[in-house]
C-alpha cells in the first residue's frame, strides 16, 4: 500500500517552502524558547489555582513571574539549547534541556534558601509551584522540539509529491530498531516504516516505535500481507546468515523489493549515511571479508617501493589502492591502457595526495620498458596483475596470450630474480586448472615457470601464486552483462543451463593477494575458500526477479551454447593437487606438480621464438606439450587433443 499525495496541493506547497528554509538563527530560537518558558509558567500559575495550591512563595508574582523566568531563560542559554538547529533535534538536544532546566532548578532553590537564611524567614522564596513549573518547562520545551523536526519529516517526505513505500524492517534487535527509527526519521529516503519481522512468536503482539511486529510465517503464509508491503529491510549482517536465504529467495519470488543497510554507529544520524540501498545480487554472494593481518602487511610495505603490472585493471586498481593504505614510500603503477591508467592517476593523486606514484605507461612483454624501472627503484614487492583474460578473445589470439601471459610473466619474474626483489606476487586464475581454453592454459604455463624460478641457483625471490575465481564487477564479468540486459529488456543470455562459476567480491580478491604476498615462503599457489559453485541460470533467474520482472514473461532467458574453450564446471585444485591448511582459514596451499627450471627456461624460450612465424595451431600445440591436462573444449584446437600427447619430464 502507497501513501497517495495527488490532493494535497497545498501540503505540497507547503512543504517546498519550508524545504528552502535554512534554519532560525540562533537568538530567534532563544526568543521561541523563551516564550516557551513565559507560557510555562502562565500554564503553572493556573494549575496551582485550579488545585488550590498556595503560588509562588512569599514574592510578590509579578517578581517571582521575573525571576524564575529570567533564570531559566540565563540556564538555557548557557547550556546553549538555542545553537542546535530545531528540525534535526536528536536525544543529545533533550538531555542539555535537562541539564539546563535542573540547573535552573538548583539555583532557584539556592537562592530560595539563602533569602530564607539572610532574612532569618521560616517560608522558602519559592512554594511548590517551583518543582511543577521546572517540569512543565522541560516537557514544552522538548515537545516543541519533537514536533517541529516530526512536522519537518511529514511535509518534506511530501515535498515532491512522490508516492512513499512501507517497508517492514527484519529483526527486532537493537541494530534493526535502529534502522527502522531512522527510517522513521530521516527526511528524503522515501520510505515509512510499517513495522518489524521476526522468525519468533510474537505472543503478546508487543509495538515497537508504535509500529507492529508481523512474524515471519504471517508474512509467507498471508498473501494479503505481501502485497500491501512495498519493501523489506535487512541490516547487512542479517542479510548474510545461511539462516535467512529461503526467506530471501521468497521475497524475491514474490517480487518484494530488498534493501540493506550496515550497522548505525552510536548516536550518528541515519540520513548522513545515506546507506540504505536496493539490494543487488552482489549482496547475495557476497561473504564475509578474509581477515587480513595488517600489522604483517603495513611492515612490508611501510616506507617500501612496490610495483604493481596491470595496475588500472579491476584487481590491479584495487591493489593500488589498498596499497597505498599502508603508505609505501613509493609506488609505481604500469599498464598498457593509457585511458584507465590516466582514470586511476587522478583518482590516487585526489585520494592520497601525500602518496608518492610513478604511472608507467607499458606492456609488460618489452623488457626494455620495464627493466629501467628495476634500475631505477630498489622495489621491495612486486606484484604481478597484468594479464589477457577474457576467454573466446584469447582463443582466437593465441599469440598475444604467449606475449603478455606466459612472457610478460617471464619478464617480470626474472627481474624480480635478477634484481633481488624480496617478494613476487602473480595473480592467476582458477581456469589455469585443468584448462580448456587457450587462456587458461597460458596462464599454468606461467604458474610453473614462476614456480621453476622459485628453484632457479642463486635465487633469493620469493615467488608466490595466487588462484581467484571470477571477480564480482571486473571488466567482463557476468553480472554487469546480465543487469545491462535486463535495462534493455533482454534477453538474458546464458551460454548453458547448467553452467557453474565460483564468485568472489575485488576486495576479496586483493586481501588474498595481499595475504599470500606475507604468508608464502616461496613456490606456493595460494587458494581462497569460495565456497560453493553458483550456477549461472539461477544467478540470471534472482537478478531479473530483483529487478521487479519475471523470468520468461517479461525477460526471456536465451540460451546461446558454451563459447569456444568454455567449460561447464571452473576448478581451483587439479585432479593432481593436494591441499595444505595454512594459519589463515580461508586459504589453502594447492601443491601442483613442478617442473625443473632448466626446462621450463627452454619451452618458454622455444614457444616465444615460435610466436614470430608459427601458426597458431602449432603454437597451441606446443602449450599443450607443456600443460598435458590442456584438453580443448568447444574449441577448433580440440583436433590436436591425440592420446599420445608428448609427457613432460619428471616432476620436482
Amino acid at each position: 500500500m502507497k501513501i497517495n499525495t495527488k490532493d494535497t496541493g497545498i501540503f505540497v506547497d507547503l512543504a517546498r517552502k519550508l524545504h528552502g528554509i535554512n534554519h532560525l538563527p540562533h537568538w530567534a530560537i532563544l526568543i521561541l524558547d523563551a516564550g516557551i518558558v513565559l507560557f510555562s509558567l502562565t500554564v503553572t500559575y493556573f494549575l496551582m489555582n485550579v488545585w488550590g495550591i498556595p503560588n509562588f512563595g512569599i514574592m510578590d508574582d509579578m517578581y517571582s513571574f521575573l525571576l524564575m523566568g529570567g533564570v531559566m531563560i540565563i540556564m538555557l542559554y548557557l547550556h546553549r539549547v538555542s545553537v542546535g538547529v530545531v528540525r534535526h533535534s536528536s536525544i543529545k538536544d533533550i538531555l542539555k534541556i535537562s541539564l539546563a532546566t535542573f540547573s535552573a532548578f538548583f539555583v532557584l532553590i539556592g537562592i530560595s534558601y539563602g533569602y530564607k537564611w539572610i532574612t532569618s524567614t521560616r517560608q522558602l522564596l519559592f512554594g511548590p509551584p517551583l518543582a511543577f513549573y521546572v517540569l512543565i518547562c522541560f516537557l514544552l520545551l522538548s515537545l516543541f522540539r519533537f514536533y517541529v523536526k516530526l512536522a519537518f519529516i511529514l511535509f518534506l517526505k511530501l515535498k515532491d509529491g512522490k508516492e512513499m513505500k512501507k517497508v517492514l524492517v527484519y529483526g527486532i534487535h537493537d541494530d534493526a530498531v535502529a534502522i527502522g527509527n531512522g527510517i522513521n526519521e530521516s527526511e528524503k529516503n522515501g520510505l515509512q516504516l510499517a513495522g518489524f519481522i521476526t522468525p519468533k512468536d510474537n505472543k503478546f503482539r508487543s509495538r515497537i516505535a508504535g509500529k507492529k511486529i508481523y512474524r515471519v510465517s504471517d508474512l509467507l503464509e498471508n498473501q494479503y500481507l505481501m502485497e500491501i508491503f512495498d519493501g523489506v529491510v535487512f541490516t547487512d549482517p542479517d542479510m548474510r546468515s545461511d539462516e535467512l536465504q529461503p526467506l530471501i529467495n521468497e521475497l524475491i519470488q514474490q517480487k518484494v523489493t530488498l534493501y540493506h543497510s550496515p550497522l548505525l554507529l552510536v548516536g550518528e544520524p541515519f540520513e548522513s549515511q545515506k546507506q540504505l540501498k536496493q539490494l543487488q545480487i552482489e549482496d547475495l554472494l557476497y561473504r564475509d571479508q578474509i581477515n587480513i593481518e595488517n600489522d604483517e602487511i603495513s611492515k612490508r610495505h611501510l616506507g617500501k617501493n612496490v610495483l604493481i603490472t596491470g595496475g588500472a585493471g579491476s584487481i590491479g586498481s584495487e591493489l593500488v589502492r589498498k596499497v597505498a593504505l599502508f603508505k609505501p614510500a613509493l609506488i609505481v603503477v604500469v599498464d598498457q591502457a593509457e585511458t584507465p591508467l590516466n582514470d586511476i592517476k587522478l583518482e590516487m593523486e585526489k585520494s592520497f595526495p601525500d602518496q608518492k606514484f610513478v604511472f608507467h605507461l607499458a606492456n609488460v612483454s618489452n623488457k626494455y620498458r620495464i627493466e629501467p624501472l628495476f634500475k631505477k627503484y630498489n622495489f621491495s614487492m612486486v606484484y604481478h596483475a597484468a594479464a589477457y583474460k577474457h576467454v573466446p578473445i584469447v582463443e582466437e589470439n593465441p599469440h598475444e596470450a604467449i606475449h603478455v601471459n606466459i612472457m610478460g610473466t617471464r619478464i617480470i619474474a626474472d627481474l624480480s630474480n635478477e634484481y633481488k626483489i624480496n617478494r613476487f606476487v602473480m595473480v592467476s586464475t582458477d581456469k589455469a586448472v585443468n584448462p580448456t581454453n587457450v587462456m587458461g592454459a597460458s596462464k599454468r604455463v606461467a604458474e610453473l615457470y614462476v614456480q621453476a624460478l622459485q628453484n632457479k641457483p642463486g635465487n633469493t625471490t620469493k615467488f608466490i601464486t595466487t588462484r581467484f575465481g571470477n571477480v564480482l564487477g571486473s571488466n567482463g564479468s557476468v553480472i554487469p552483462l546480465f543487469r545491462k540486459q535486463i535495462e534493455a529488456g533482454g534477453p538474458v543470455t546464458v551460454t548453458d543451463p547448467k553452467i557453474t562459476r565460483y564468485f568472489m567480491t575485488i576486495p576479496e580478491a586483493c586481501e588474498l593477494v595481499l595475504q599470500a604476498g606475507t604468508m608464502g615462503q616461496g613456490g606456493e599457489i595460494y587458494v581462497f575458500d569460495m565456497g560453493e559453485p553458483v550456477k549461472i541460470l539461477d544467478l540470471a533467474k534472482r537478478m531479473i526477479k530483483l529487478s521487479g520482472l519475471e523470468p520468461g514473461v517479461d525477460i526471456e532467458i536465451k540460451f546461446t551454447g558454451l563459447r569456444s574453450g568454455e567449460k561447464l564446471y571452473e576448478e581451483l585444485l587439479s585432479d593432481k593437487s593436494t591441499t595444505l591448511p595454512t594459519h589463515h582459514e580461508k586459504i589453502m596451499r594447492a601443491r601442483d606438480v613442478r617442473h625443473p627450471y632448466d626446462y621450463m627456461d627452454d619451452r618458454t624460450k622455444e614457444i616465444a621464438r615460435a610466436t614470430v612465424r608459427a601458426p597458431k595451431e602449432e603454437l597451441v600445440k606446443m602449450i599443450k606439450d607443456m600443460v598435458p591436462e590442456f584438453i580443448s573444449n568447444n574449441s577448433e584446437y580440440s583436433k590436436l587433443d591425440t592420446p599420445t600427447k608428448i609427457i613432460s619430464p619428471k616432476a620436482v
